[in-house]
């Protein structure tokens, strides 16, 4: 039987297309070996929660994220445009007075 796959753009196959005969034969075991790993991974007890400073080193950016605050709505509440909360976002140093002056909006925004 020739089956046909698709590959990943490294060139690593990532899919394999099987005939509807053959994967009505594997049904049956593809979902016994699934419920197994759903199982498993239930018991798994080293989950991590995703902590945003892991990744994020810009300090308005990360206040932003954490107040769960969409840069639209807080450049709205400071009366600037988008993309001056992007560019603050983006920069390699934020004064302390940017920074203040977002994290007082951030807590305005919270407090509504």
């Amino acid at each position: 039987m020739n089956l046909q796959t698709i590959k990943n753009i490294q060139g690593n196959t990532e899919y394999v297309l099987l005939p509807v005969q053959v994967f009505d034969a594997l049904k049956e075991q593809i979902e016994d070996e699934l419920a197994g790993l759903e199982a498993w991974a239930e018991q798994e007890d080293d989950y991590v929660d995703f902590d945003p400073a892991d990744y994020v080193d810009n300090p308005v950016a990360l206040a932003r994220m954490k107040a769960q605050v969409k840069q639209v709505d807080l450049a709205r509440h400071m009366k600037v445009t988008q993309s001056y909360i992007s560019k603050l976002e983006h920069a390699d140093q934020v004064s302390d007075e940017a920074l203040q002056k977002v994290k007082a909006a951030l807590q305005e925004l919270r407090n509504r």
